[in-house]
């Protein structure tokens, strides 16, 4: 894309606006160095509003797929991406401070004037990627069970055996 949509977070909040397109993945470059493949496009939709407790915000949904690399096998992999997160705004960081930390509350972002809709998308496609992808059913790894592994002693309990 080469206009990059910027929205004005307050005014686009309180105005209960609304945008939706597809954003090609290779044109996100911090998510694109975590991918296999900067293949596809990300739907998503973005809309102006207001929190259960009045705050503005904006509701922001992803629907798409990222190929991933698995952390055993090594091959690429498919991961659906369904996201919908509300991202109540902030005058300030001293305003996002100020409230005391809870991990069920919605996310906090700066709003201001010029806020680019890619940053938005690309922060929310990161927040939602696996720590360490694998296949459900990866083969690699799969040849030994814990229970099964080769003790490091075997070795020696077949010398001591030996002996007697």
């Amino acid at each position: 894309m080469s206009h990059q949509p910027l929205i004005d977070g307050f005014e686009f909040a309180t105005a209960g606006a609304r945008q939706k397109g597809r954003w090609p993945v290779r044109e996100l470059p911090r998510l694109r160095d975590m991918l296999a493949s900067d293949a596809g496009e990300i739907a998503y939709e973005l809309e102006g509003t207001r929190d259960e407790r009045g705050r503005p915000g904006l509701r922001l949904s992803l629907q798409g797929t990222l190929e991933l690399r698995c952390q055993r096998c090594l091959e690429p992999m498919p991961f659906e991406v369904g996201a919908d997160e509300v991202l109540v705004l902030a005058a300030s960081q001293a305003e996002i401070d100020a409230e005391p930390a809870d991990a069920h509350a919605p996310d906090r972002v700066l709003a201001g004037k010029e806020m680019p809709v890619r940053d938005l998308i690309e922060d929310q496609l990161i927040l939602e990627l696996p720590y360490a992808p694998r296949h459900e059913g990866c083969a690699a790894g799969a040849g030994q069970r814990a229970d099964e592994r080769i003790s490091p002693f075997a070795g020696l309990r077949g010398l001591m055996r030996g002996k007697h």
